[in-house]
């Protein structure tokens, strides 16, 4: 498809509606109002996928590399189907392909910075005074692929805050923050490239996924390189499909094959609530607990229905001493382990536990809590990130929005702005031309400046006509992220 159909509707006819004499349209993408309590920053990730696929590739292999004749043909038979008689025109998209490239510079923050709420991390403007129409034309494309990776890398880091919190209070092995969040989402996201670019941005705060495609993302926009780093990874891991073709009657029989016969040794998760996941733990185990010692590895326990917070740490009002204890409880009766020096206890390194469905920060923060008051260090558990947590946001999770705030007509500057009165703030823009400081470590905006100030400052030039300026890689932006 011709990229500058990648739209919406009504963006086509921008062009013949702006004021006679205009030659630039300066433009902003910034997150407006977090809709998560507690978060008051958001990561920027995702632009250099923007640039690189839709800006370069696409624009190159199905706009300006094919004939002009066929794209204006195709585009013409689009729009005059799409509405009806109309005065679009086809001059400018031809003028466009005369060019050979994209006219526009992005200026950005880095990828991987935490940018407070109604700080711009993106700025767009034409660079050549005909072509003024093209800025806000790219805002559906950039929002539609934007707001997603900056969402999931934002909430990823919420759970890696709570997560390196707890490890550091009461673990021995902090590190294991890096696999103690697994990414599962893939199955529930929108389409395989939202559950790619959602991938992507956990992975700037761990290293567990099985979104296997994300890797090659990585390594094919990010300059990741799976030979020489780890951009994501995963263990063996059971499906109840495995569990039910053993049967019920021989599931203890199907754990012993497991773990004696299909992986003797290395980690392997399976499982473990098909039927009975309390006779598991207090039947089945302790029975195979001889060949889970004998091991060089890891058996990792897997439920994945109930309440997670109650099935982990124990329900107090549970029905039965199984319910009241949760899975780590009944793991340490059964295997033990030992107290570190923090206080805490940590369970045999043969046998751990994963929950992976349902979890939220919430439910992270408290499983961490409760396995705190139970004295356990809360890397006892792996917590499996899924859909529940990385599909239920919108744009409007962090208010995002691309608006126009400076144009020029008839050769001079014209700084613009929206206030609506009927509004609460949230979608009052910023003013002019806008240059980023940063200020006792936190970006601060500050609008209504010159052209000289607006070169100064934290935005720099990414992308600037038809070429990309900045090539950043995965293990900068993790090294932001982490900072």
């Amino acid at each position: 498809m011709n990229p500058l159909l990648y739209t919406d509707g009504y963006k086509v006819d921008h062009r013949r509606q702006y004021p006679e004499g205009t030659t630039l349209v300066y433009s902003n993408w910034t997150p407006r109002k977090s809709r998560i309590e507690g978060v008051d920053e958001v990561v920027f990730f995702g632009l250099q996928y923007f640039i690189k696929k839709y800006m370069i590739d696409d624009f190159n292999t199905n706009f300006f590399n094919r004939p002009k004749e066929e794209v204006c043909k195709r585009y013409s038979r689009r729009i005059n189907n799409y509405l009806g008689e109309n005065q679009v025109g086809i001059q400018h998209i031809e003028s466009l392909h005369d060019l050979g490239y994209l006219p526009m510079i992005i200026k950005a923050l880095p990828e991987g910075a935490q940018v407070p709420i109604r700080v711009p991390m993106v700025t767009m403007y034409n660079t050549k005074p005909e072509f003024f129409w093209l800025t806000n034309y790219f805002e559906t494309l950039l929002s539609t692929v934007l707001w997603m990776p900056c969402n999931s890398a934002t909430i990823a880091k919420q759970y890696r805050n709570i997560l390196d919190t707890y490890a550091k209070d009461t673990s021995s092995i902090p590190e294991f923050v890096d696999w103690q969040g697994h990414d599962f989402s893939m199955r529930g996201m929108a389409g395989l490239e939202a559950a790619v670019m959602s991938a992507a941005g956990h992975l700037l705060s761990f290293t567990g996924t099985d979104t296997i495609p994300t890797i090659d993302f990585l390594e094919t926009y990010y300059n990741a390189n799976s030979d020489k780093e780890l951009i994501g990874g995963s263990v063996a891991a059971t499906e109840h499909s495995v569990m039910c073709m053993g049967t019920n009657a021989g599931e203890e029989e199907t754990f012993k094959r497991l773990i004696t016969e299909v992986y003797p040794n290395g980690i392997v998760s399976i499982v473990s609530d098909t039927w009975d996941l309390w006779k598991v733990l207090t039947e089945y185990l302790p029975n195979l607990k001889k060949e889970v010692l004998a091991r060089e590895g890891k058996v990792v326990i897997r439920p994945d229905s109930g309440d997670p917070v109650d099935i982990i740490c124990g329900n107090p009002n549970g029905k039965t001493s199984e319910e009241k204890k949760g899975v780590i409880e009944l793991l340490w009766d059964s295997f033990g382990g030992h107290v570190n020096e923090k206080g805490y206890k940590e369970l045999d390194a043969h046998i751990g536990a994963i929950y992976g469905d349902s979890i939220t920060l919430d439910r992270a923060l408290q499983i961490c809590e409760r396995l705190k008051q139970k004295a356990f260090a809360s890397t006892n558990v792996v917590l499996g990130i899924g859909s529940f947590t990385y599909q239920y946001n919108t744009r409007d999770t962090f208010g995002f929005a691309m608006k126009a705030t400076y144009g020029e007509v008839g050769g001079e500057g014209r700084e613009i702005y929206k206030d609506p009165v009927t509004d609460d703030g949230t979608k009052k823009s910023a003013k002019g031309l806008i240059k980023i400081e940063k200020q006792n470590g936190s970006y601060q905006l500050i609008d209504q400046v010159s052209w000289e100030e607006e070169q100064k400052g934290e935005l720099q030039v990414v992308f600037q006509d038809g070429k990309l300026i900045v090539d950043t890689s995965l293990s900068e932006i993790r090294n932001r992220v982490m900072c």
